[in-house]
């Protein structure tokens, strides 16, 4: 997408169209739109950009007012990113069981995540939502019945698909259904624009809520009664709620759809995971189910049909879910064969010894060193580590004692910046809310005059150890980062707090070493 943009608004929609050169099967074409181009890689960017600017338009929305909606995660995703340029208060409601990656991205965005319990399924999140706002006096977004959703892919989504295949055929369209609002906006326009395309609509095997037949419960205000009798528990996150959403509902009663094709998890699991290994596309849970609809129906269709199935988001949102059982972060048997064929940079053996040089430069270590790890701060620092040669001004011998010294500060962390050790540390500190004061030694303030590198050389006249992250109480040495771990574990640190007039969270329960870097834990 290419030029220079005045927000990052502007740059919702406009997906490309790809098509697929190796899942596809040969006597037909099959093309996908991949919504994950889409600035916080969904869909659902274009709904909470739509609902927002259209209950701007309207004056449902004021200036500062709190919005709220309930959401599997894209909406909200997309909301907060929507809701941070725009400057509204965002609370998103989310059932617990919906993946954790999602929540961190909107809390990250600036949104509150209130979660519900898993057994209360979507309608309980669209419940508490709902009362959320009533007593709030909050927006809420209605995502499900809100036209404005429809509205947005009638005015963008579709007209890219018209325009792709503007003068060239196209039979089907696919997509699955979460708010139906890109299946009612989108299919209402390929409808009339071409009488003749086929819309297919992908729903879970096991949770055949519009295969059913059956008809929502609603009460007389048109909200949720109950679940739908047939809903089940599937695999799709943000595909196919345990009730039919009025968008979807409406484009049920215009004859919009031509087939419901129903999906089985393990087919959507396994071609998304092609869609990346043969495709490169990456895409999540429910781009793999629409595409396994696609090509149920390919496999008998035609010579020379042609799909266009949506994928509707990124494969990011899934990485604790089981789309990605048996991806792992240590190396494989296969991984290790390959490390084990040449000597250098290996786990399990030490590395041939280098040659010899002259005057070498000692490398900036971490006192958490173990036979099996690199003993070297994660992040590089500007300057070598300080040795006893290096020299020191009185005013940094003079300001490391009066730091050491501070009775309204006593705890001290001596760190770098950047260094995973230390951020092991701070959260240590963070989680326990134990006040404390840091030296960076490799930040800005620090930089002038070598002055980190001459406290470093402090540090190692007093302790005898260049290393950092180093930690005092009450001038007192703790130690580094394992060092103060263990004092943690076994109740001398908050001892040596308490003896300082130190408040903190004493109630707080913490595995420390939990904290480490994770390379570190495991390989």
């Amino acid at each position: 997408m290419p030029g220079k943009f005045d927000s990052i608004l502007e740059t919702v929609g406009r997906t490309p169209i790809v098509r697929l050169n190796k899942l596809a099967p040969a006597h037909v074409n099959v093309f996908v739109k991949v919504e994950a181009f889409n600035p916080m890689g969904s869909v659902k960017d274009r709904l909470a950009l739509g609902i927002i600017e259209d209950a701007e338009k309207r004056g449902s929305l004021k200036p500062g007012q709190t919005v709220i909606e309930a959401t599997s995660g894209n909406t909200g995703i997309g909301l907060a990113m929507v809701c941070a340029v725009k400057g509204y208060p965002l609370v998103v409601v989310m059932a617990e069981n919906f993946s954790v990656e999602r929540r961190k991205l909107m809390r990250f965005l600036g949104a509150k995540v209130v979660l519900t319990p898993a057994a209360l399924r979507g309608t309980g999140m669209l419940a508490k939502a709902t009362e959320l706002a009533e007593a709030h006096g909050w927006f809420l977004c209605r995502q499900f019945d809100n036209e404005a959703n429809a509205d947005m892919h009638s005015r963008t989504t579709a007209p890219e698909i018209l325009e792709a295949f503007d003068g060239q055929r196209l039979d089907y369209w696919v997509t699955g259904y979460g708010t139906g609002g890109t299946l009612k906006g989108v299919s209402r326009v390929l409808k009339a624009q071409r009488p003749d395309i086929q819309v297919l609509v992908c729903e879970p095997d096991n949770s055949p809520v519009l295969g059913s037949g059956i008809p929502q419960s609603r009460f007389p205000d048109g909200r949720i009664r109950e679940s739908h009798p047939s809903a089940r528990p599937h695999l799709m996150q943000g595909w196919s709620p345990d009730f039919i959403p009025k968008l979807t509902e409406a484009a049920v009663a215009m004859k919009l759809i031509d087939r419901i094709v129903p999906v089985n998890g393990a087919d959507a699991t396994r071609l998304a995971r092609e869609l990346a290994t043969r495709e490169g596309i990456f895409v999540g849970t429910s781009g793999g189910a629409t595409l396994a609809g696609t090509l149920q129906v390919a496999a008998s269709a035609p010579e020379g049909t042609t799909f266009l199935c949506m994928l509707p988001d990124t494969g990011e949102r899934y990485l604790s879910t089981p789309l990605f059982d048996g991806i792992g972060a240590d190396m494989s048997d296969e991984e290790l064969e390959i490390s084990r064929s040449t000597p250098g940079a290996r786990f399990d053996a030490p590395a041939p010894a280098p040659a010899p040089a002259p005057a070498p430069v000692p490398a900036t270590t971490s006192d958490n060193a173990t036979p099996s790890s690199p003993a070297v701060c994660a992040m590089p620092t500007k300057s070598e580590p300080a040795s006893s040669a290096t020299p020191v001004s009185a005013d940094v011998e003079d300001f490391v004692a009066h730091v050491l010294a501070d009775p309204t500060q006593p705890l001290v962390l001596f760190a770098l910046e950047w260094c995973e050790f230390c951020w092991s540390l701070r959260k240590l500190f963070a989680q326990a809310s134990i006040p404390y004061r840091s030296i960076d030694l490799d930040s800005t303030a620090y930089q002038a005059d070598d002055r980190g590198g001459q406290i470093r050389a402090v540090l190692l006249k007093r302790i005898g150890s260049p290393t950092i992250p180093q930690v005092f109480i009450g001038g007192e040495h703790v130690g580094g980062c394992t060092d103060t771990m263990d004092a943690f574990k076994s109740g001398r640190l908050q001892a040596m707090l308490a003896a300082h007039g130190v408040s903190y969270d004493q109630d707080a329960r913490i595995d420390p070493h939990g904290l480490l870097p994770g390379w570190l834990q495991a390989r």
